[in-house]
């Protein structure tokens, strides 16, 4: 018998390697995600809307930066196994908000009073 695993046809989960040059620009681009949004709140050059629309994509872009540059989510990484069970999570998570809105949704128009007081019976 063979004590190398490797011969046994076991194989070790290679684990990506990061420079700090890696962990630098992730962080410059942390700062700058955060910094913009902030300076959109506390100037308001745009309505509330917008700027709430403006800040969900930063929150997105920021997302992807932390998962890409901090936790080296990538489709080589693992096998792809991290990249499949993240992609299983998020339509999990989305199927869960959308199916709670809309239950909220359907027993706040079915069952709460009307709001004008002249349509009670």
């Amino acid at each position: 018998m063979s004590a190398d695993p490797h011969a046994a046809g076991h194989h070790e989960i290679e684990l990506p390697h990061a420079s700090m040059r890696d962990y630098v620009i992730g962080f410059v681009l942390s700062v700058i995600l955060t910094a913009i949004p902030f300076w959109l709140v506390m100037e308001r050059p745009f309505s509330a809307g917008a700027t709430a629309a403006i800040i969900m994509a930063f929150a997105a872009i920021q997302i992807v930066v932390h998962m890409v540059y901090f936790l080296h989510m990538s489709p080589k990484a693992e096998g792809g196994w991290s990249i499949t069970s993240l992609t299983f999570t998020i339509i999990v998570v989305v199927i869960m908000l959308a199916g709670s809105l809309w239950v909220m949704h359907h027993l706040n128009t079915n069952m709460m009073p009307p709001h004008d007081v002249s349509q009670l019976p």
